[in-house]
């Protein structure tokens, strides 16, 4: 390993609108399974950045009174087959942060097989990564911090000293919440204001720029307008 090392204790990374490109897919599958209910569709911008047991359970709507984790198991398999496609900079970003020595976790809403199947959309395996806090590993998921701040506690790594990157207002709050002071929003499936009025320090299009701090080159940008 030569050059200057990245001044970051860690990287924390969102996968759904982070590291993958899965709207498309989740929303094609939400639509799908509220057509099979007979349900009116929501504005599904409710599940973004969420764990969907965690939206039936406190938001309104025909599903109230039901089982918030039984109708998040049967979205699933309303998911199409198709691969989600990866944002621009997560494969060179995970295979560089692993090649510079700093930690790296993905911290997700959602459950080990989409983690897996996410992974080898990048020509990925779980062994890219040191680390993987899912749905399963935390009682409350994002925005509750609880996610972050046991990836930093497994990681052993200063929370302060590290980047997060984050698709969604809820992911945003989340890591800020856990202590990361470092937190960049993707804007891939919310605008660059949500994000930075949810406290992202810094917006950009894809994970491109994030790439300067793996190699210590300091500030990712450019960032979006």
């Amino acid at each position: 390993m030569t050059g200057r090392q990245p001044d970051v204790s860690a990287f924390l990374l969102d996968l759904d609108g982070t590291l993958v490109d899965s709207e498309p897919l989740h929303r094609a599958a939400y639509e799908a399974w509220f057509a099979h209910r007979g349900w009116e569709l929501p504005d599904l911008a409710i599940f973004t950045g969420r764990r969907a047991e965690d939206v039936f359970a406190v938001e309104p709507g025909p599903w109230s009174g039901l089982d918030p984790l039984e109708l998040a198991r049967e979205v699933i398999p309303f998911i199409p087959d198709d691969p989600p496609t990866p944002v621009a900079g997560a494969h060179d970003l995970l295979v560089g942060a692993r090649a510079a020595g700093v930690p790296l976790a993905i911290v997700t809403s959602a459950g080990p097989p989409w983690v897996e199947r996410s992974l080898e959309a990048m020509s990925l395996t779980l062994e890219s990564v040191d680390l993987v806090v899912t749905a399963r590993d935390v009682a409350d998921g994002k925005p509750h911090p609880a996610g972050y701040a046991l990836a930093c506690e497994r990681l052993g790594v200063d929370p302060a000293a590290a980047v997060a990157a984050e698709d969604s207002p809820a992911g945003v709050r989340a890591a800020l919440g856990a202590g990361v002071r470092r937190v960049v929003g993707v804007a891939t499936t919310h605008p660059a204001d949500q994000l930075e009025a949810a406290g992202a320090v810094e917006v950009v299009e894809d994970l491109r720029p994030l790439l300067d701090l793996v190699s210590g080159d300091g500030e990712p940008s450019p960032s979006v307008p």
